[in-house]
């Protein structure tokens, strides 16, 4: 249990680390969604730990995040939280039941569509009291906007975590040989 949460606590750190200094728009005409692979390292910590570790780490980077940059308040902080939360809950859930390649392919799939589908109807209660505009003017941009976002991020996010799951996984199981150069005492 306690290396449960030193290894979740350390991936929310460099999950914090990547959203804080990495990020770009994804999408040139909504400039203002920025792109940050911060789920990445959750998303490890929920297919090698499970979803009660995936959802630790993502409550930790969420408050830490709005703590640290003043970004979304509380708002930022819940939308963060339901965003990442639902995409490595599902995806550590469902790979917890199947551990092999396939299990952890459709466990990110199902958390990509699931996460999509939870912050499209978020987006329409949250974003009218966040910013202070008609729902309408959020429903107009659910499917030409937050929807081809949300897939782009979690497809972006589940891509580099099924290449170097596997790895690191390894690497926290204590199984990838370390390599020490050896020199000759003279």
């Amino acid at each position: 249990m306690k290396k449960y949460f030193i290894y979740a606590g350390a991936f929310a750190a460099l999950s914090l680390v990547l959203d804080l200094f990495v990020h770009f728009p994804l999408i040139p005409s909504a400039s203002f969604l920025l792109y940050r692979p911060g789920d990445i390292p959750i998303l490890m910590v929920s297919l090698k730990f499970g979803p009660g570790a995936g959802l630790f780490a993502a409550a930790i980077v969420a408050v830490l995040f709005a703590l640290l940059t003043g970004q979304g308040g509380p708002w930022g902080m819940l939308m963060y939280f339901l965003a990442c939360g639902t995409f490595v809950g599902v995806a550590g859930l469902l790979y917890r039941r199947h551990r092999t390649l396939r299990g952890a392919f459709f466990g990110l799939l199902a958390g990509l569509f699931i996460m999509t589908g939870v912050m499209a109807f978020a987006n329409l209660i949250v974003t009218p009291i966040y910013l202070g505009v008609p729902r309408s003017t959020v429903l107009g941009m659910i499917l030409p906007v937050v929807v081809p976002f949300n897939l782009l991020k979690g497809a972006l996010n589940a891509t580099v975590t099924l290449l170097l799951y596997k790895k690191v996984s390894a690497f926290l199981e204590g199984t990838v040989p370390v390599r020490v150069a050896s020199q000759k005492l003279q």
